[in-house]
């Protein structure tokens, strides 16, 4: 998107020497400066539990994350020096909300700064809804210029705390001043999404059930719980990612054209697609845990031999849906969908399937094997997409080849930014365009939470499949299979996984 020059501002970091601060938002930040595409006069205050640290110790390891990130030049030193400032909390941090008040004041006076405030919550989910009442107890959630409030995902564990949080956020801070941030919304080529269907007449005019016989979408992770092990352990992959992430997906492709691109326009087509998916039978849905194979040729354990997983864990890490949309648009097209971890690869892909020719011209030359047109629109890690077409190989026998019409970014611009980069500016200019509102958590939220709240069959899965068998039913029952997720060789070749 595309931004003026934001106003001067103090960026609060609740969560200031974690892993997140770390990987991605320091890097974002250094990176959207260095571009000038922020204020010059802003600063970066640090919240952490650690009171020994001062603002020379956060500094240090700030620079100290930044290499890491593989951020490197002349200006890294100086940026550190000049913007970055730390407030310690001790223990839980509950009593110095006050003491943090009178902290951000201080900065101000010394940047000259006009008293535009965001605060980013980048803490574990349970420390949220403690966190906002005490910056509203406190009098942070208003200032003399604008306060914004970042909250990561997952937003609540179900419908009835999800709502409760919202609440709870709502009862010191407007819904304009809330910003639910979902990493996908901010790739390139997930806003391209939009774009791609609704700027080009060709593809929206094929975007219903009279041309597309199914929608399959792929979220795939090859690392297993990682040090995550924790938290992962307590929500798995329906919390994980379904609700948020491949949800967030499904909506894009399946909502409606709104009225214009901007945020309120957006999310009211968003959630009425929410609200138009049937409950989820349970013949429809399909839960798995990884057990020990091979990732990459390397050996590497099953779920339950993970450090700090228990014994006895029936935590799912792969979930197949088979939803279906009641729209005239959509219904009867089966939407697919799929995540899982120890996945052969790590890949996030939509394969848009249109519907078969109804009679194959070519049988008198030796057969005539019918293959649809599919769309496949690739999100990570090589971002672009790919329309497989069926040609006819050269030279005898008449013989057809499936190939693609392809784009990638890398190709056409070189490196694109990273999310964060995208999201933390569109939250900097007051945007809220790809952003969750409290509406599409509820809905997500009243779409997912019977789920858990059945008895499902845990199927086990080796590392490196693409997931137990039976997910593969899913499809099959309506004569449809998994698309494997492919890539594009040097050749322009399809290479499916």
């Amino acid at each position: 998107m595309s931004h003026s020059q934001v106003d001067s501002h103090l960026f609060i970091i609740l969560g200031g020497t974690g892993d997140l601060t770390g990987r991605k938002l320091l890097p974002a930040l250094y990176h959207l400066a260095r571009q000038d595409l922020v204020d010059g006069r802003f600063a970066v205050l640090g919240v952490g539990r650690k009171r020994e640290l001062d603002d020379a110790a956060f500094r240090g390891w700030a620079r100290e994350e930044l290499h890491a990130a593989r951020v490197r030049d002349d200006g890294l030193e100086a940026w550190c020096d000049e913007r970055l400032h730390y407030f310690g909390t001790g223990g839980d941090g509950s009593g110095r909300y006050p003491e943090l008040a009178a902290r951000i004041e201080e900065i101000e006076r010394l940047h000259g700064l006009a008293g535009n405030r965001l605060f980013y919550l980048a803490l574990p989910p349970g420390a949220f809804a403690s966190t906002i009442r005490g910056l509203g107890e406190a009098g942070l959630h208003h200032s003399k210029g604008w306060t914004r409030l970042v909250i990561e995902k997952p937003f609540g564990r179900d419908l009835a705390s999800a709502r409760e949080l919202n609440e709870l956020a709502h009862a010191y801070f407007s819904e304009s001043q809330l910003y639910r941030i979902d990493h996908y919304l901010g790739k390139e080529t997930v806003q391209n999404l939009l774009v791609f269907r609704f700027a080009n007449a060709m593809f929206e005019s094929l975007w219903n059930r009279d041309r597309v016989a199914n929608v399959q979408i792929t979220v795939a992770e090859s690392l297993g719980v990682e040090d995550r092990a924790g938290y992962y352990d307590r929500a798995g992959a329906l919390r994980d990612m379904v609700q948020n992430h491949l949800t967030q997906l499904l909506s894009l492709i399946g909502m409606e054209v709104p009225i214009a691109f901007e945020s309120d326009a957006v999310r009211y087509e968003k959630v009425k697609l929410l609200r138009s998916i049937s409950p989820v039978a349970p013949e429809d849905v399909v839960f798995g845990q990884y057990g020990a194979g091979q990732i990459d040729g390397q050996q590497v354990p099953g779920y339950l031999s993970e450090p700090r997983v228990a014994d006895q864990s029936r935590t799912e890490t792969f979930v197949a849906l088979r939803l279906k949309i009641d729209t005239w648009r959509w219904q009867g097209v089966p939407f697919y969908i799929r995540t899982g971890k120890r996945l052969p690869r790590r890949v996030t892909q939509i394969a848009v399937t249109f519907r078969q020719p109804p009679v194959c011209l070519f049988e008198s030359f030796g057969g005539c094997e019918m293959r649809p047109n599919v769309l496949m629109l690739t999100l990570q890690p090589d971002e672009g997409f790919a329309l497989c077409i069926d040609v006819k190989v050269p030279g005898e026998p008449f013989r057809l080849e499936t190939l693609p019409l392809h784009f990638q970014y890398r190709e056409a611009f070189g490196s694109i930014p990273d999310a964060y980069e995208t999201l933390l500016l569109d939250v900097l200019s007051g945007d809220q365009t790809l952003f969750v509102h409290a509406d599409e958590t509820e809905a997500a939220w009243q779409l997912y939470t019977p789920l858990m709240d059945q008895t499902v069959e845990l199927h086990s899965y080796p590392a490196g499949s693409w997931g137990p068998a039976a997910a593969d039913d899913l499809a099959r029952r309506d004569g449809f299979h998994w698309h494997a997720p492919i890539r594009v060789d040097t050749r322009h070749h399809l290479t499916p996984d």
